[in-house]
């Protein structure tokens, strides 16, 4: 306990008492059901406040017709969101959690609406978003008391619900920054000029907020620090705007990045490219100036970064909202002397923000039972003990391992190397994919608490089969690289992304890297190669280098190619190669493309099953085939396929 001093240190925030440190900070997750709280969003924030955490702030609410930036967003515009937040609070106090609604109006910032056609956007002045591509109206005085009055009236809700207050959104260059920010506010009335004018819009929002709820009723605001964008809020700006409203708040919540732009939005989400707890120096020196608590997001991953953040004086609450993503039971664990069991998030955006994006609801690849609490949430026990023995110890083969022996199971895992992990150990060889490794970590430390029997430099073969006499082989055996079939002829170096990051090829001096899966791999060993001093091209076979990764994921990625000088030509098919030049073919005209004096053809092309094991067994054993020997995809199918087969067993 004395570890984590001050993680678990109580703070009084307006009359509520937070019983630690730890926040899950307001995120969008996509499992609201006609706008409202259903019993899937209730079970996900039941099973984060059963696991200790202190407050939960919940995602947006709408406040007005026009705030729907969204087709999924929840609504607070009318009473028949009541009932749902009243059970939503009723279930998390039950667990002494601090609950918080923030309360939202996006301003321009509108991705989606719910039947297709674009919707009208409003903003302080008609200037467009460059992200969204919106050219949104200026607000008049009517529709700004209209929506003034939608803050009030959200929070009478929301409090009428038993909510414990709300964090009026000022982040990520929604509506009230869009009114803060002079490059965006180009109002010529009252709400335009010196700061203390473009504070007005916010300031009446508080101000209305205050009247429409109790004396007990906790309000906070969320601004970005520094919105990262050359026409975003400036750490300046930010802090000086929350300077004059301190009086009026209960607390200020720092974040980072806007929604305007692609590389301010990568703040939104941080990757694990970008550095952990990366806001801590930002957050000091708003402390400083403060008097009131100052909370901090910003890819607080562990809560040893948390706590060295709050025993600095940095800040007195570090939002970790993907680390409760990844694992609810964190702030338990941390508390009782088990910090070593928590299941690190590794930054990977693909299963929560990447599925946010595709409007599925939210899980994790490391922990698929989040967001499919009602299903997976309470492990059953197994009604008759089995013999299982898995073949293959990757992502796939090691969840099975873990859940199966939890829920009772004799399991024995063999892995046919010295090292488990498949395809993961190669992942985190990619520049900044470091991280990634800990998706095997994570997996080992579960299959170790669980009981499971490793053994390690053993391949599964049917005598092992009759010789061991499971009930059942689940075979994860994994994939390989996928070598197409093309026209070569000529003495041209051919190799795959394997072979490069193995070391078992010596590249030439010109290098094309050949992607058809647009995600992470073509990209990263096209970089690694530069980095090595080769000269790199890369031709990706989607419309965009990075295509099928997560939005952040690729933006930052793409960002960084291009500090590189790579060169990236989209629409490529590969066709062939002679002594040192590479044909490909336009997929969309049909032209051939020509790359010439290349030394070196890298192919990233996907990968195909290792599935010969299932075959060898038949009619010996029941077997089940789970992850990329069932068929290539990610990490996250690999493991929610080892969740399910274990469920099922």
């Amino acid at each position: 306990m004395s570890t984590f001093a001050h993680l678990f240190e109580p703070l009084q925030i307006r009359g509520k008492r937070l019983k630690n440190r730890i926040m899950s900070s307001g995120h969008d997750t996509s499992m609201p059901t006609d706008n409202l709280v259903n019993e899937r969003l209730i079970a996900y924030h039941q099973a984060r406040a059963a696991g200790g955490v202190g407050l939960i702030v919940l995602q947006v609410a709408g406040v007005h017709d026009s705030a729907r930036y969204t087709s999924h967003v929840l609504m607070a515009t009318d009473d028949a969101c009541i009932e749902g937040y009243r059970q939503l609070a009723e279930t998390c106090h039950a667990h002494g959690t601090v609950v918080l609604s923030q309360i939202f109006h996006p301003g321009r910032e509108i991705m989606e609406s719910s039947d297709g056609l674009l919707a009208v956007a409003y903003s302080a002045s008609a200037v467009p978003n460059e992200r969204f591509r919106v050219m949104p109206r200026a607000l008049d005085q009517g529709m700004i008391d209209e929506i003034v009055a939608g803050y009030a009236a959200a929070a009478r809700r929301l409090h009428q619900a038993g909510i414990d207050g709300v964090e009026v959104v000022a982040s990520h260059g929604y509506l009230p920054a869009q009114f803060i920010n002079p490059r965006v506010n180009r109002r010529s009335d009252g709400y335009n000029g010196e700061l203390q004018q473009r504070l007005r819009f916010v300031r009446e929002v508080i101000a209305a907020v205050r009247a429409a709820t109790a004396d007990d009723f906790i309000i906070g605001l969320r601004i970005s620090a520094d919105e990262r964008d050359a026409e975003g809020l400036t750490e300046d700006e930010s802090l000086a705007a929350v300077k004059m409203l301190q009086a009026e708040l209960d607390y200020v919540h720092i974040v980072a990045g806007t929604s305007a732009s692609l590389g301010g939005a990568v703040h939104i989400v941080p990757p694990m490219a970008i550095e952990a707890a990366y806001l801590a120096r930002e957050a000091g020196t708003f402390k400083a100036q403060l008097s009131i608590p100052l909370f901090v997001t910003g890819r607080i991953n562990q809560p040893q970064e948390a706590e060295l953040i709050l025993a600095r004086g940095q800040a007195d609450v570090c939002g970790m909202t993907r680390a409760l993503i990844c694992d609810p039971q964190m702030p338990n664990k941390t508390r009782s002397d088990r910090a070593e069991d928590v299941r690190a998030c590794i930054a990977c955006n693909q299963a929560c923000i990447g599925h946010f994006h595709k409007g599925l609801p939210i899980s994790c690849i490391q922990h698929p039972e989040t967001g499919r609490e009602q299903q997976f949430g309470t492990l059953q026990a197994a009604t008759t003990r089995k013999r299982v023995m898995i073949a293959g110890g990757g992502p796939a083969g090691m969840k099975a391992a873990a859940v199966a022996a939890a829920r009772g199971h004799d399991v024995t895992l063999y892995e046919a190397s010295a090292q488990l992990g498949g395809q993961v150990l190669l992942a985190q060889l990619l520049p900044r994919r470091a991280e990634f490794g800990g998706a095997s970590t994570n997996l080992q430390r579960e299959m170790h608490l669980a009981g499971v029997k490793v053994v390690r430099n053993t391949r599964v073969d049917r005598a092992l089969v009759e010789r061991e006499q499971p009930d059942l082989v689940i075979v994860a055996t994994g994939a390989e690289p996928y070598w197409p079939a093309f026209e070569r002829g000529g003495e041209l170096q051919v190799v795959d992304a394997w072979q490069i990051l193995r070391g078992e090829a010596k590249p030439g001096r010109s290098v094309l890297v050949v992607d058809w899966r647009c995600d992470w791999i073509g990209p990263g060993i096209a970089e690694r190669l530069v980095r090595e001093g080769h000269q790199v091209q890369l031709a990706v076979n989607g419309t965009h280098c990075g295509e099928s990764l997560p939005l952040y994921v690729r933006d930052q990625m793409a960002g960084e190619l291009h500090k590189l000088g790579i060169p990236i030509t989209p629409y490529a098919r590969l066709y062939g190669c002679d002594d040192n030049t590479v044909y490909l073919q336009h997929t969309a005209s049909g032209e051939p493309m020509i790359f010439e004096d290349i030394d070196t053809l890298v192919l990233c092309q996907g990968h195909q099953p290792v599935d010969s094991l299932a075959a060898e067994l038949h009619g010996l054993v029941e077997v089940k085939r789970i992850g990329d020997c069932l068929a290539p995809r990610t990490v996250e199918e690999a493991v929610y396929d080892g969740l399910k087969v274990a469920w099922s067993l």
